[in-house]
């Protein structure tokens, strides 16, 4: 994650938390791709002064979560394909092998089975942005078996482009839909000890993601 160097360093840490915010709401899907952000409205809900929502901007424009056009503002990113094809080409490297070496009673296990639960809930209340979050959560957690702060710091900005590139289909449903199921077979290869076998249904799980992703950014 890259952080803007600045001499105040308490200044810096507010920018950061109140980059956090705009990060989260990314992830949640609260922000699309292509929109406008306006100053006087998040400065005011986040409760800081517009010189103080620049610096954020910049932070999160080097993310590419945020992009700046001259006489038009700062807006949301959309993801490129070559962007999307090195986003999946990080995560089969990431979360196949931290799924094929984690040891089975691992904490990050109930975060998995949660987030399970979690899109099968919201799948029953037809919320597939809410489908979407708790995949993204099983993932997440997926990357919290290697025990790696840098790997889940990383992993956090991804996943926040990724929800992005989500942000381009117009039928939820048909992305996140599949992979609910196939989620509940990972985790029950997982659980039950089958880490290659875990592993390679997720890494086939990430080849069609990627495929049904790229189709959607070359629409847009």
């Amino acid at each position: 994650m890259t952080l803007i160097p600045h001499k105040d360093a308490s200044l810096l840490t507010l920018n950061q938390r109140k980059a956090d915010v705009i990060r989260q709401k990314i992830f949640d899907g609260e922000f699309l791709p292509g929109q406008r952000l306006s100053e006087a409205a998040l400065s005011e809900s986040l409760e800081i002064s517009r010189n103080t929502l620049r610096e954020v901007f910049r932070i999160l424009t080097q993310e590419g979560l945020l992009s700046h056009a001259p006489n038009r503002g700062v807006s949301v990113a959309t993801p490129t394909a070559a962007a999307i094809v090195d986003i999946y080409r990080v995560r089969r490297l990431i979360e196949c092998q931290a799924l094929a070496q984690a040891y089975p009673q691992h904490p990050a296990r109930q975060q998995m089975r949660a987030a399970v639960e979690q899109a099968l809930r919201c799948r029953e209340a037809d919320d597939w942005r809410g489908v979407g979050t708790a995949n993204m959560e099983f993932h997440r957690a997926i990357v919290r078996l290697a025990d790696s702060p840098r790997l889940n710091a990383m992993f956090e900005q991804m996943l926040a482009e990724l929800r992005l590139a989500f942000g381009l289909l117009k039928d939820s449903a048909l992305l996140h839909g599949p992979y609910i199921e196939t989620n509940q077979r990972i985790l029950a290869l997982f659980e039950a000890g089958q880490l290659g076998e875990s592993a390679a249904l997720l890494q086939d799980y990430l080849q069609h993601s990627e495929r049904v992703v790229l189709g959607a950014v070359g629409r847009a």
